[in-house]
This record gives C-alpha cells, sequence and structure tokens, in this order.
C-alpha cells in the first residue's frame, strides 16, 4: 500500500496554560497541506525477521529503529502478537522540527496502512487513540481534516473555514526545533479574542 502523509498549518496558535502533566493547552487550527512524503507498507518479505524500515529523500536525524513509523507498528504488534512483520519505505520531503507535523503524519499513516495491509480493522476513534500515544498532534492526521484543535493539540472541533482565493506561501529555513524547544520560553496567556472567533473575522483583520 502506498500512501502520502501530507503536511499541516497551524492557522493561529495561543498558548493558553501549561498543563499539570507538564504540556501546554493550546488554540489552533490544523489544515492540511498538499506537500507530502510518500510511504509504502508492505507485509515482510518471506524469511525476514522482524519489521523493516528504508529511508530515502529529505535526512531524518537519529536511527531508523526509533522512527514513528516503526514505532507505530510496535504499537499496535504490542496489542495484536499475531500482526505480521511488516516492510516500510518513507520517501521523505516535508521537513521536520518545522512545524509541519512532518514526523507525526508519517506515524498515523504508518498506523492507517499497517490497518488496512494486515485488516486490523480499528476504528477511527482506535486509530486517534494509538496515534496520540505517538505523539500530541499525530491524531489530528487520522481524519485529515480541517479543525480547530484544543488541548495538548490531541481534541478536534469541526471548523468551517472559507479561504478560496487565498494564497499560502510556507518557507522553511532549514533550521530543526523541537517541540520542547519550541514552547520552553512561552509564557501562556489565554488570548483577548477566542480563535473560533477571530477566525470568523475578514482575512483582512486577523492578526499576524
Amino acid at each position: 500500500m502506498l500512501t502520502f502523509p501530507n503536511a499541516k498549518l497551524n492557522l493561529g496558535l495561543y498558548v493558553t496554560a501549561k498543563r499539570p502533566d507538564g504540556y501546554h493547552a493550546l488554540e489552533t487550527v490544523f489544515l492540511p497541506l498538499p506537500w507530502a512524503d510518500a510511504l509504502e507498507v508492505l507485509p515482510a518479505s518471506k524469511g525476514q525477521a522482524g519489521p523493516s524500515l528504508t529511508l530515502t529523500g529529505r535526512p531524518i536525524p537519529g536511527e531508523a529503529a526509533t522512527n514513528l513509523c516503526l514505532k507505530a507498528y510496535e504499537l499496535l504488534k504490542a496489542d495484536f502478537p499475531d500482526l505480521p512483520f511488516a516492510q516500510l519505505h518513507l520517501h521523505k520531503l516535508v521537513p521536520i522540527g518545522a512545524g509541519l507535523g512532518g514526523g507525526s503524519a508519517d506515524a498515523a499513516f504508518a498506523l492507517r496502512a499497517i490497518t488496512d495491509v494486515f485488516g486490523l480493522n480499528l476504528s477511527v476513534a482506535q486509530l486517534e487513540g494509538y496515534a496520540r500515544r505517538l505523539g500530541a498532534d499525530c491524531a489530528f492526521f487520522i481524519q485529515n481534516q480541517p479543525c480547530l484543535a484544543l488541548e495538548r493539540g490531541d481534541v478536534f472541533e469541526p471548523i468551517s473555514l472559507d479561504l478560496r482565493g487565498t494564497a499560502c506561501v510556507v518557507v522553511y529555513p532549514g533550521l530543526h526545533i523541537s517541540t520542547a524547544q519550541a514552547f520552553a520560553g512561552i509564557v501562556p496567556q489565554p488570548p483577548k479574542t477566542p480563535l473560533r472567533e477571530a477566525l470568523g473575522q475578514p482575512l483582512s483583520t486577523w492578526p499576524d
């Protein structure tokens, strides 16, 4: 099975509070972007001793064994001991550490593809549950629809946005910034205007 894990854009990002579990409470809108990696998931070759992952394209920091695609397989294997081994190939185009969900999308699409290839018959809610265990925003990519994201970025409310005729330019400066680094210097505060209300105003009034 060949899938295309796409990037996402945060449209507005309010960090409203520090949670007791160490995460931050957010208000943001997730929008899927038509910029994607390619992820292939197949049953392992006969005699293969375990799951495998090969990587091409944009370099990914760390060892392949720690990649979220393999972690997605291992998460399912823990609950489905008879799950056959899989071979995965990821061709990376979307940068990670750029706020685009470049790693989270791969993890979520791996969950979806493994489920389909091996007939696990998991519901959307079950897939989202597994995805949340892999990363705060991974669950977004299970349904992969525009939404208002709350709490850790893993609680979703549908949102209607008409952005027809609006151009979006995504600039990647070549920097890798971890989520922990990005949030370390933020002082949380409630927004003056809730994001859903702000996005209901004309585009020309949106803050930078």
